[in-house]
């Protein structure tokens, strides 16, 4: 059975295909545009379909769209309530409309489609079904929280033999992810895309307006919550998105800490209704990797899953796994982030030629790379497929040496982006215990911060945040190779198996994608060193 999964509503519009319950491509559209989140999530651009991104979902499986079996389209417009407060109540009647009319959409995007295959999944539905049907936890409770869907912005259930059974749901106008997106866009910031800015600068302050917030944002003991309206400006001025003072800190970190207390209790909550031992976590909350961690620590679960690309993007995807198990459709877990496109040597080597380059082939590019690395060097990382979701994973990364204190500096230099902003550590995964503790390893996602023990904060004080932690992506050599030899390579140059890992792109810029994004952010930055599959590029 051949199904594609659609995005378009909101923002992060995507593709996902999925054929005999394997899950064979997704990626997201602002990688084949160029356009930060692939467009600006207002009701007018619902129109918009992830064109380019569906196409190379069905070139990628050698099928045409008259071979799908079915569609799904991650939004039920069928499910809204215009009465309720949340919704752009001046044109969300705009996106329903638009919403109704995407069967007839796809056909014109996708020539030979059957607008009758196309079905509406329920936005939290097929955010739920993007982290438990793809994790490889079998059966899970799930709590999906984010901004709005239809006419909710959280969900949370479980999975019993496949099968999604709803505990608990919020209706608008209260929503976690409203009140988060409400102070990035008070501190300056642009909403629905900057939040976990937010979270980099909440390390920087303290809570001292929680008891305030507990009336202002709690739960109800029956799975749901409440959130009041807030009068920011009585806790900090309207920020300018650059310079912030001790006011703005504070009132950031007593938002990020009061968020987490609820997202605990709600958690609880959910144990003790369904008893399940793992959780899996989605929706554009999920990405709040300092609350994961505080879940994973504090919470009654044994195991926390995080979909990869928890946000919009991953909607795509849940709902073409939802399909396939309403379907009857076994599906095989989510075989890792890395499923967006890819070139072979000969490919890139042709790039390289038209682009008129110097360029030499590696006998062994891991090797050649951490010494670049060790001697301090910058480096663009381009290898295999691309990743699906926000996170650099070792596919298209930007690496650098850990232990010079001044490269958190100069990396954001390079990529044009506020000091406040922390850069991640890639560490091998066998390694991981003895440097990182607290939150859970392995971690191959970038989805949990970790504590970064005292004896390692001054060997590795670039991935080393404020607060003492670091966000940490685990490598496990039988997954990826390739970058294990890079990071054994270095430990072996520098006694560190420990590489700045952030991602391929400069600010307001999409992540690099194709190899022509490769070539043009090298050419642009100041990035010393471009290893782009079996070929080195040299500054």
């Amino acid at each position: 059975m051949r199904i594609l999964g659609i995005n378009a509503v909101f923002h992060d519009p995507a593709a996902a295909l999925i054929v005999d319950g394997e899950i064979v491509a997704a990626a997201e559209e602002e990688r084949f545009s160029r356009r930060k989140h692939g467009k600006r999530p207002v009701p007018f651009s619902t129109w918009e379909l992830p064109e380019q991104s569906a196409r190379w979902c069905l070139e990628q499986a050698g099928i045409g769209a008259d071979e799908l079996d079915a569609v799904g389209y991650s939004y039920d417009p069928g499910l809204v309530d215009h009465s309720l407060g949340g919704l752009d109540q001046h044109s969300e009647q705009i996106r329903t409309d638009y919403a109704r009319r995407a069967p007839a959409f796809l056909r014109a995007a996708l020539p030979g489609l059957d607008p009758a295959i196309v079905r509406f999944v329920r936005h939290h539905v097929a955010h739920a079904a993007s982290t438990a049907l793809a994790a490889p936890l079998g059966d899970s409770a799930v709590l999906v929280a984010d901004g709005r869907g239809e006419s909710q912005s959280y969900l949370a259930g479980e999975y019993r033999d496949g099968k999604f059974v709803e505990l608990a749901a919020q209706r608008l106008p209260h929503s976690l992810g409203l009140m988060y997106e409400d102070l990035t866009q008070h501190l300056g910031f642009e909403r629905s895309s900057d939040e976990y800015k937010v979270m980099a600068l909440a390390s920087y302050g303290t809570p001292r307006f929680l008891d305030e917030f507990r009336e202002l944002l709690y739960t109800t003991g029956d799975g749901e919550f409440r959130t009041e309206e807030v009068p920011w400006e009585n806790f900090a001025p309207v920020g300018s998105g650059g310079d912030f003072g001790r006011e703005h800190a504070d009132l950031t970190a007593t938002v990020q800490r009061r968020l987490e207390d609820v997202l605990l209790e709600l958690i609880t909550w959910l144990h003790e209704q369904t008893g399940r031992r793992h959780l899996t976590l989605a929706g554009g909350i999920a990405l709040n990797c300092v609350a994961n961690t505080r879940l994973y620590d504090e919470g009654p679960f044994d195991d926390i899953w995080v979909q990869p690309a928890a946000g919009d993007s991953g909607t795509a995807l849940g709902a073409a796994l939802q399909l396939a198990s309403e379907l009857g459709e076994p599906v095989t877990p989510m075989p890792g982030a890395d499923l967006g496109r890819e070139w072979s040597d000969s490919e890139l080597e042709s790039i390289l030629r038209t682009a008129n380059l110097r360029y030499t082939r590696s006998d062994d590019v891991a090797a050649d790379v951490a010494r670049a690395l060790a001697d301090d060097g910058i480096v663009a990382w381009f290898q295999g497929r691309a990743e699906f979701g926000p996170r650099a994973l070792g596919h298209r990364s930007l690496l650098a040496h850990p232990g010079r204190s001044a490269n958190l500096e100069r990396l954001n230099d390079v990529k044009g982006r506020e000091q406040f902003r922390p850069v991640a550590p890639m560490v091998l995964a066998d390694r991981a215990s003895e440097i990182f503790s607290r939150g859970p390893l392995p971690s191959p996602y970038m989805l949990f911060v970790h504590d970064v023990a005292e004896r390692w904060r001054d060997r590795i004080p670039a991935v080393t945040h404020v607060d003492g932690t670091a966000r940490v992506q685990t490598v496990d050599a039988a997954d990826n190779p390739l970058l294990a030899r890079m990071l054994a390579e270095f430990d072996r140059h520098t006694g560190l198996p420990v590489v700045i890992n952030t991602s391929l792109n400069t600010a307001g810029r999409p992540m690099v994608d194709s190899p022509r994004d490769a070539l043009e952010c090298f050419g642009s930055a100041p990035i010393d060193l471009l290893a782009i599959g079996s070929f080195l590029v040299r500054r």
